[in-house]
């Protein structure tokens, strides 16, 4: 079974993918979880350390390279393993981003989504932007503003794609969120109270 997981930062994405792989794992079945990263944390650490901003094409076209690549290989990790495969964002993501900056979606995107296995499961982690800016804010590592996580928020639900997905409302509580994200992959159900 393949897993994407989407959602603006701070939705609680990389914290929802580990305590479900756990979790999985816990009950004796096989979960790997992969991570599709483009690089927008390190690039923005470094325009801070050189005192650069970097241009919205330059900057677009490395995360995209990056995504691309990070993609590929966990679809060929994913392809080799036997059980839940969670993947921690996806090609949509960096749709998102591109709609949310003001590009164009571009060509190969969508073709590499065509092309490549389909998922079972699109998982949306949808998280009210203030919410994931005061997470963002907490863990002191990125700088998105508010206004560029509603700009992010609204990119999301302005993909095409984004009707296939499955959305959850990523602002409850941690173990009620783990229990949406098993029902959908399979698992014991657990208490939602």
């Amino acid at each position: 079974m393949l897993i994407v997981l989407t959602g603006i930062d701070g939705s609680g994405k990389s914290t929802a993918a580990r305590a479900l792989v756990s979790a999985v794992q816990a009950d004796g079945r096989k979960a790997l979880l992969l991570n599709n990263h483009a690089g927008r944390r390190s690039m923005s650490l470094l325009g801070d350390r050189l005192g650069i901003r970097w241009p919205l094409r330059l900057a677009d076209a490395v995360e995209t390279t990056l995504r691309i690549i990070n993609v590929l290989a966990s679809h060929a990790k994913a392809s080799r393993f036997d059980g839940l495969v969670l993947m921690d964002r996806h090609l949509y993501c960096q749709l998102a981003l591109r709609e949310a900056k003001g590009l164009p979606r571009g060509r190969l995107l969508p073709m590499l989504l065509a092309a490549l296995p389909a998922p079972d499961a699109i998982i949306h982690l949808d998280a009210d932007p203030a919410v994931a800016h005061q997470r963002i804010r907490a863990r002191g590592t990125d700088k998105e503003t508010l206004a560029e996580l509603v700009s992010f928020r609204d990119a999301y639900r302005s993909l095409p794609e984004y009707p296939q997905f499955t959305v959850i409302d990523a602002d409850v509580p941690q173990a009620v969120l783990l229990a949406r994200l098993r029902k959908i992959t399979g698992g014991e159900t657990l208490s939602t109270a």
